[in-house]
C-alpha cells in the first residue's frame, strides 16, 4: 500500500526504485497529500521552521554548449545576452547579504570569456564576493575539469552545483548535445572531493517516464550531495523543445516530497525560476526548505527557467519572499543558522 511505503520512507530514510516509482506513480489526491504531509513531518524536524534563502546572480548568459533546452544555448542568435563586470557581481552579492540571504549562487553559462587563462576571470569573481562580501557562495559555471575545483573551493566557494538533468543516459545526450554524461555525474563527484559541498538536480518533462524520474531520484538521492533539486521544463523560445507541452506543478511536488523523505537532513529547493511567487507556498507544502532564485528587481538580471518571470516586478525580491514565508508560519534563517548546517554537512577534503 503506499501508505506502508510512506511510512517506511518516513522512518528509515531509504526506499527501492520500484517503491519511488510506486511514489511518483500516485495520482490520488488524499494519497498525494499523505506524501506532502510526510514531507513536511520530516522537514519540520530536522529543521523546525526556518526556511534558507538563496539569492540568484547570473552574471553571464554566454555559453559555447547547444543543450536543447535551453534559451541561452549558442545557436539561439539575436537574443539579448550579458556579462556583468567583478565590481557588479560583489555589489549584486552585497546587497543580498544586507538584506539577510544566507548565499549568492553565482551562476553562468559555460562561457569562454570566463574559462580562459585557466577560468582566471571565474576565479577572481568568486575571490571578490568571498573577500569583499563574505556572502556564502555556490557556484555554478557549467563542467570543469577535475583539477579545479580545488581551486573554485581556495578561492572562497563553498558549493558546487551541477544538475545531470536526467539519469538516462540516452536521453541525457538528446539534451545536451556533445557532452558526457559520466564527466557531467562526476562533477559532484569532484566537488565532494575537493571538500566543497556539491548540489544535483533533476528536470521534469523532457520527454522521460515516470520510470526515469524515479531513478534519476534514486541516483541522485545516492551520491551523497547535500542540496537536491527538481523542477519542470518550461519550453524555450528558439529551441528545439520549444513546442514540447509544459506540465504542471504536480510531478515536481511528487519529486520534492520524495526526496525529502530520501534525504531527510539535506537542502531541498523551492525554486522561483518556474512558476515565480506563486509557486513558492505548494513547494514548500511539499517539503522543501530553501527558496532560491531570489533575484533583486531593476539590476538587469535573468533567470535560467523563465527569463523574465517575476523579477522586475519586484516578486522574486527579498522582502516578497520574506514576507510570504512569515505568512505561511515559517521564518529565513540566519546567516549563523546556514552556516551551521554548511559545517555539519561540509565533505572532508580528498583533493
Amino acid at each position: 500500500m503506499i501508505q506502508d511505503t510512506i511510512a517506511k520512507a518516513e522512518k528509515e530514510a531509504r526506499l527501492t526504485p520500484d517503491e519511488i516509482f510506486e511514489l511518483m506513480s500516485i495520482k490520488d489526491k488524499g494519497e498525494l497529500e499523505e506524501l506532502y504531509a510526510a514531507a513536511r513531518r520530516v522537514r519540520d524536524r530536522e529543521f523546525g521552521k526556518k526556511i534558507f534563502t538563496y539569492g540568484f546572480v547570473y552574471f553571464s548568459t554566454y555559453c559555447k554548449n547547444n543543450c536543447t533546452f535551453c534559451y541561452y544555448r549558442t545557436s539561439n542568435t539575436g537574443i539579448d545576452r550579458y556579462r556583468k563586470s567583478k565590481e557588479e557581481i560583489v555589489q549584486l552579492s552585497a546587497s543580498l547579504q544586507d538584506a539577510g540571504i544566507n548565499l549568492s549562487d553565482l551562476t553562468m553559462g559555460e562561457d569562454p570569456q570566463m574559462y580562459k587563462d585557466g577560468y582566471k576571470n571565474l576565479l577572481d569573481i568568486i575571490s571578490a564576493v568571498h573577500d569583499e562580501v563574505g556572502i556564502n557562495i555556490m557556484a555554478s559555471p557549467g563542467a570543469l575539469p577535475q583539477e579545479m575545483f580545488a581551486k573554485v573551493r581556495d578561492a572562497g566557494a563553498d558549493w558546487y552545483a551541477c544538475y545531470q538533468e536526467t539519469y538516462n543516459r540516452g536521453l541525457f545526450e538528446s539534451l545536451r548535445l556533445n557532452q558526457s554524461y559520466d564527466d557531467r555525474r562526476n562533477q559532484k563527484i569532484w566537488a565532494m572531493e575537493a571538500g566543497l559541498l556539491a548540489e544535483d538536480g533533476m528536470m521534469i518533462g523532457l520527454g522521460e517516464s515516470v520510470r526515469d524520474r524515479a531513478e534519476t531520484i534514486a541516483e541522485m538521492s545516492s551520491l551523497g550531495c547535500a542540496q537536491v533539486r527538481a523542477m519542470t521544463f518550461v519550453p524555450q523560445v528558439g529551441t528545439p523543445m520549444q513546442d514540447f507541452t509544459p506540465y504542471d506543478s504536480t510531478e515536481e511536488l511528487k519529486a520534492i516530497a520524495i526526496m525529502r523523505l530520501l534525504n531527510q537532513d539535506k537542502l531541498i529547493p523551492c525554486s522561483l525560476d518556474v512558476e515565480g511567487i506563486a509557486g513558492l507556498r505548494t513547494r514548500i507544502n511539499a517539503g522543501a526548505n530553501l527558496v532560491t532564485s531570489i533575484v533583486p528587481p531593476s539590476q538587469h538580471l535573468a533567470g535560467v527557467a523563465q527569463h523574465e518571470l517575476d523579477i522586475e516586478n519586484g516578486n522574486r525580491s527579498v522582502e516578497h519572499v520574506f514576507e510570504m514565508l512569515e505568512d505561511m508560519g515559517h521564518h529565513h534563517a540566519s546567516s549563523a543558522e546556514y552556516r551551521s548546517f554548511l559545517n555539519a554537512h561540509r565533505p572532508k577534503r580528498v583533493a
